[in-house]
């Protein structure tokens, strides 16, 4: 017997960015030159990731 879903419930929690939620209580806050270091690792790490997802759709 199939399952019907009449309705779908979502609920989402969006964090104000401004918050550093991730910091343990002692640790200072990143200076800019640090948040902006962080930031270009990030671009770098996903720049690598789509590349490679590239390459292997090329394999293909």
């Amino acid at each position: 017997m199939p399952l019907e879903i009449r309705e779908l419930h979502i609920k989402v929690e969006v964090n104000d960015p401004t918050v550093k939620s991730n910091r343990s209580v002692g640790e200072k806050p990143a200076t800019p030159m640090q948040e902006s270091q962080q930031k270009t690792d990030l671009i770098r790490q996903c720049v690598d990731e789509i590349i490679e997802i590239m390459n292997n759709k090329k394999e293909r």
